[in-house]
C-alpha cells in the first residue's frame, strides 16, 4: 500500500468522509488524525511486533488502525458509533487480522474480550487516540482491571499527559499522577499540534506512554484506603495535609491523634499533597490503616 492509499491524509481522510456522508459528532469528541508522521511515533512507541497484541479504543475511520495491522499480530477495535462501522469494514479490508467491536469500552468485560482476541498474543498494549471527554475513565478502568498489558499508549489532552507524568512539587501533581504512577511508568511521547487533526480541536494534544507495571512500585494495606486517602489529601490543594485529613477522618476530634499518626509516617502537618511522593502516601495510608482509621470502618 502507498503513502497515498492510506487514511491518514488530509485528501484521503476528506474523501472517504464525503463518500460516506458522514458528519462529525462533537458529543463523542471525534477528532481523525491526518499526519503520517503522529501515527508513526504513536505506533512506535508501542513497541508491537507480529507476536503481539494491540486493542484500539475509538478507531474512527481506521487511519491508527492500519498502521496497527501493518505491525502487530492481531488487533481488535473497539468503535462505538455505528455510523463508522461500513466505513471500517471498507477500509481495513485488506487486513484480516483486525476485528472491529462494536460497543462502548467502559461497558465491555475486557478479560472476556482479551481472552477471545488475544489468546494467540504474547503481549498486548492498548493504542489508542482517546476521545478527550472519557480519557481518564477509560485509561484507570484499563489499569485497575489487572490486565494483562504491556504497554498503553494514547493521544489524549497535553494538559492531563503532563497531570499524569508529573513528580511531587508541581501544580501538575495531583491524585491522578499518583493513580497512573501507581500501576505503571509514564513517559510523555510528544506534543501534537492542532493541525495534525479533522476537525481541530481546541485543546493541545500529546502522546503519552504507560508502561504498565507487573505490581506496585509501593506496598499499601489496603489499596482502596489508599486511593481514599490520597483523594482526601488533595481534596482542598491549598489546605495543609493535616486541616484536610483532618475534615475527612477526624471530624469532630481533636488534632492531637491526628498529628501523632503524621509524625509516626514522618510527615510534618503543615506539607501539602502535592509535595508527597507515592512513597509518602503509602506510609500515610498504612499508618493510618493500623491506627484503626479507614477500612471496614469507613
Amino acid at each position: 500500500m502507498t503513502m497515498r492509499d492510506e487514511v491518514a491524509t488530509p485528501r484521503r481522510t476528506k474523501e472517504i468522509i464525503q463518500r460516506h456522508g458522514f458528519s462529525f459528532k462533537k458529543s463523542l469528541g471525534q477528532n481523525f488524525l491526518i499526519d503520517q508522521n503522529i501515527l508513526g511515533k504513536i505506533v512506535g512507541a508501542a513497541e508491537l511486533d507480529k507476536s503481539k497484541g494491540a486493542l484500539e479504543i475509538g478507531p474512527g475511520i481506521g487511519a491508527l488502525t492500519e498502521k496497527l495491522a501493518q505491525q502487530a499480530g492481531r488487533v481488535a477495535a473497539v468503535e462505538i458509533d455505528q455510523r463508522l462501522l461500513p466505513i471500517l469494514e471498507e477500509v481495513l479490508e485488506p487486513y484480516p487480522q483486525v476485528h472491529v467491536i462494536h460497543g462502548d469500552v467502559l461497558k465491555l468485560d475486557l478479560h472476556a474480550l482479551f481472552a477471545s482476541e488475544f489468546k494467540e498474543c504474547e503481549k498486548v498494549s492498548v493504542v489508542a487516540n482517546l476521545p478527550y471527554y472519557v480519557t481518564t475513565p477509560i485509561l484507570m478502568k484499563l489499569l485497575e482491571a489487572g490486565l494483562p498489558l504491556e504497554n498503553i499508549v494514547v493521544m489524549i489532552q497535553k494538559e492531563v499527559a503532563e497531570r499524569m507524568a508529573a513528580g511531587p512539587g508541581g501544580k501538575e501533581y495531583g491524585s491522578l499522577s499518583i493513580a497512573v504512577q501507581y500501576y505503571s511508568e509514564p513517559e510523555l511521547v510528544c506534543i501534537v499540534p492542532h493541525s495534525v487533526f479533522i476537525p481541530q480541536p481546541n485543546v493541545e494534544s500529546a502522546v503519552i506512554r504507560l508502561k504498565v507495571r507487573s505490581a506496585p512500585p509501593v506496598a499499601v494495606t489496603e489499596e482502596a484506603f489508599f486511593f481514599e486517602v490520597v483523594q482526601a489529601a488533595f481534596a482542598q490543594r491549598r489546605k495543609t495535609i493535616s486541616n484536610n485529613l483532618k475534615s475527612r477522618f477526624f471530624p469532630g476530634e481533636g488534632r492531637e491523634r491526628l498529628e501523632s499518626l503524621l509524625a509516626e509516617a514522618g510527615i510534618e502537618p503543615a506539607r501539602r499533597a502535592e509535595t508527597l511522593s507515592l512513597e509518602e502516601f503509602a506510609k500515610l495510608s498504612n499508618t493510618l490503616h493500623a491506627a484503626g482509621i479507614g477500612g471496614s470502618k469507613l
